[in-house]
């Protein structure tokens, strides 16, 4: 059955770093796009960042553009989302995706903290 399985996540101090995975499996990995969302505590889930099925293409919030970074290892089935200069309002509960708009499968999230 198709899976995503998030790591990564943690406490980290504003202005830290942190690479979030996503592992996917069950399915052709090389044939969907995969995308980054996140929900902080009272809001509607957003998209951080997205990537294309041939890793050619990315998109990235304007939220974290210049900061985020999304990539992935067809070797290893997975979507890394790498984080820089991170801010307490980054702080949410980060969840990898099937697809680019329509989004099918989802992971359990892995939450990230960013202490001021």
């Amino acid at each position: 059955q198709v899976q995503l399985v998030e790591s990564g996540g943690g406490l980290v101090q504003s202005g830290g770093s942190l690479r979030l995975s996503c592992v996917a499996s069950g399915f052709s990995f090389s044939n969907y796009p995969i995308s980054w969302y996140r929900q902080a505590p009272g809001k509607v889930r957003a998209l951080g960042a997205r990537i294309t099925y041939d890793g050619a293409n990315t998109n990235v919030a304007d939220s974290v553009k210049g900061r985020f970074t999304i990539s992935r290892d067809f070797a290893k089935n997975t979507v890394y989302l790498q984080m820089n200069s991170l801010k307490p309002e980054d702080t949410a509960m980060y969840y990898c995706a099937r697809g680019w708009t329509t989004l099918d499968y989802w992971g359990q999230g892995t939450q990230v903290t960013v202490s001021s």
